[in-house]
């Protein structure tokens, strides 16, 4: 984003614009070109067409480039990131999302370094491949898989965070990766799986929550999914009537999911007993799957398949990273 002209508002930019704020990226050992909607797009506007429409872009120069770094708004910076790392097969490229806090042409902005060393990241190389090959996030020093990941602040340069797995690396002097935390595909040939099913919905629980709301979401006839977001690890309050209404839409066909409220941990169902009557409905848990990465997988795999029964059992497989095996 860049200020506009009356310094009123904040808005999308082309991206040649990027090059004149930051001369240094002439400075690196790479060969840089860039692509850009004809439309530059504020993050919030995202939509799944969107994913797919950068999906193909790397489809279609992914010969030709050893790497890709992405410019995208900050708010919904891990719903894509999520999003393509579903969508890429047999992925041994880097592909990394940055942004920046404060706009780019400003004085204090956070864009240039985001920028600049995500660009060194993605060019760099170890035993004659690329040391990265998966999506991922740059933001303030560190590198994170792109499925772990979340915003949690509007303000600090360090916006984002991966509450349940390692960082991959961090810039500081050097470049300083975790190897033992990368990504590797077993896939060979690189491929794109698009589409996506945006008919599901997620229901927030909070105390007293009512019958008539939940009923709502539930007896939706549209809806083929539902994120249910629980108290602690994976609890809901025990009213038969949400139970009953949680197993009728389970019946129907209707992909429940539990994911927890908090940021860190992981949901176990069975654990306490507010949580044993979601299991005994049918619902499937998340684990430590974000909610970001939750929506796009569950919209992804919507997307691949009409069988409920084939997405339940891939939304708790973990795929490209973004669900911990125990």
């Amino acid at each position: 984003m860049i200020e506009s002209e009356d310094r009123q508002t904040l808005v999308p930019f082309n991206l040649k614009h990027v090059l004149e704020q930051v001369p240094e990226l002439k400075k690196l050992d790479a060969k840089l070109s860039s692509v850009s909607f004809e439309q530059p797009l504020d993050s919030s506007d995202i939509e799944p067409e969107h994913w797919m429409a950068i999906a193909e872009i790397v489809k279609q120069n992914y010969e030709e480039y050893d790497g890709f770094v992405i410019l995208h708004g900050s708010d919904t910076l891990a719903y894509t990131a999520s999003a393509l790392s579903f969508m890429f097969e047999g992925l041994k490229k880097p592909v990394i999302l940055t942004g920046s806090q404060l706009p780019i042409g400003m004085i204090r902005t956070d864009a240039r370094e985001n920028l600049i060393t995500a660009v060194e990241f993605a060019t760099l190389r170890m035993h004659d491949e690329p040391v990265l090959q998966e999506v991922a996030i740059y933001f303030e020093d560190m590198l994170y898989r792109g499925n772990r990941t979340k915003k949690f602040s509007t303000e600090a340069f360090d916006a984002f965070i991966s509450p349940n797995y390692p960082k991959l690396a961090k810039a500081g002097v050097n470049l300083n990766f975790d190897f033992n935390e990368l990504f590797r595909c077993e896939r060979e040939e690189f491929s794109v799986q698009d589409g996506f099913d945006n008919r599901i919905a997620v229901l927030t629980l909070f105390p007293g929550i009512t019958e008539q709301l939940v009923t709502a979401v539930l007896t939706n006839e549209n809806l083929r999914g539902i994120i249910i977001l629980t108290f602690g690890s994976g609890n809901a309050p025990r009213h038969q009537w949400l139970m009953t209404a949680i197993e009728s839409a389970v019946k129907r066909g209707v992909v429940i999911v539990n994911v927890t409220q908090c940021a860190k941990g992981n949901v176990e169902q069975g654990k306490y007993e507010t949580s044993v009557g979601l299991l005994s409905a049918g619902v499937v848990s998340c684990g430590d799957m974000t909610l970001e990465a939750t929506v796009t997988k569950l919209m992804f795999l919507l997307g691949q398949s009409d069988d409920s029964e084939w997405v339940r059992d891939r939304i708790a497989t973990n795929l490209k990273g973004e669900l911990s095996v125990s």
